[in-house]
């Protein structure tokens, strides 16, 4: 399925940049770990970042039912990777390599219980993946507790930059290094809690790169 093509989702400059795939999506938002929600909130805007899990065309977020954030209602949420820094001959061409994803959406408080199961599963497993079936699962008092939106994904664009600088002609000179410097992530060595008995390995599940 290709991406919409709103008047909000359309890109106004490098529209080369642009991907139509829907899969592009997906591809940017299960890389993730941390999306920005953009709303209003007394009549100002606010952008708080959270966690997310994703199940088909649906982004699951959620939190306590005291976060005043946490309402059905208009939402923006975006997913950006940076990937490099571009330099280029001119200051004007300096760059980043990226991938990013914005989504526009009526967020929708999630009743169904069999659905809120679901979400609160697929967000655990988006971010620690194999710990649902390794920790304690919510109990009735944690639930109440809990809000879990709905995002629904039809309305988004997808943007990703590559490549060199996009340097001009007549700047192009041996005199001025130009290129592109990778930036990459990893996960570090995991830290055992106080209460782990001394020497206890980690389980299979647990990121360790």
């Amino acid at each position: 399925m290709t991406l919409s093509t709103t008047p909000r989702t359309t890109l106004g400059r490098l529209r080369e940049r642009g991907a139509t795939d829907r899969t592009a999506l997906h591809d940017v938002l299960d890389a993730g770990l941390v999306c920005h929600v953009g709303l209003v909130r007394d009549g100002a805007p606010v952008v708080l970042p959270t966690g997310y899990g994703r199940i088909g065309d649906t982004l699951y977020l959620h939190g306590s039912t005291g976060a005043r954030w946490l309402r059905a209602g208009p939402v923006c949420v975006t997913v950006t990777h940076l990937d490099g820094l571009v330099y280029a001959r001119s200051v004007f061409h300096f760059s980043m390599n990226y991938r990013s994803a914005v989504v526009f959406a009526e967020a929708r408080t999630v009743a169904d219980e069999q659905e809120r199961w679901a979400a609160l599963e697929a967000i655990v497993e988006h971010l620690a993946p194999g710990s649902w079936g390794y920790a304690r699962v919510p109990n009735r008092r944690e639930l109440a507790a809990t809000v879990v939106l709905a995002v629904d994904l039809t309305e988004a664009s997808v943007k990703v930059r590559t490549g060199p600088p996009g340097d001009d002609p007549e700047d192009v000179t041996d005199a001025v290094w130009a290129g592109v410097v990778p930036l990459t992530g990893g996960y570090g060595t995991p830290q055992p809690d106080a209460h782990v008995p001394a020497g206890t390995e980690p389980p299979p599940h647990v990121r360790t790169r």
